[in-house]
């Protein structure tokens, strides 16, 4: 047991799970907002189930799932042509995936904050 752990400063951590809701249903946590990050960063569905190690059609269901709850279009598809096909986030889709990053941030750093006023404490 270590000098942080007899006093028990150290031996504490708090867990927060977060997710967004519309009219009482669920619509986007930390795994939704993954999906929005990595399609924006990949330029893809594909790309980006590949990425998180999801399957192309529960990635797609997903998004579908997400547009019908909030009725809003997350994604813009460009199907096919010359260059293939792509998605892009839509305005809708950047500021979910903004609001709930900030949130996110925010909560994360609020709790460190806790955690760290209740060492200074000596609890």
């Amino acid at each position: 047991m270590s000098e942080e752990d007899k006093d028990g400063s150290g031996s504490f951590e708090i867990r927060f799970k977060l997710w967004i809701e519309k009219d009482g249903n669920h619509v986007i946590g930390k795994g939704g907002a993954d999906i929005l990050e990595a399609i924006k960063q990949e330029g893809s569905i594909m790309a980006a189930s590949k990425k998180l190690g999801m399957s192309y059609r529960y990635v797609w269901e997903y998004l579908r799932k997400i547009e019908k709850r909030t009725g809003l279009e997350l994604v813009l598809k460009d199907r096919g042509g010359s260059k293939g096909g792509g998605t892009i986030l839509s305005e809708e889709g950047e500021r979910v995936l903004k609001l709930f990053r900030t949130a996110d941030i925010t909560v994360s750093e609020v709790i460190e904050e806790i955690l760290n006023s209740y060492k200074r404490r000596g609890r």
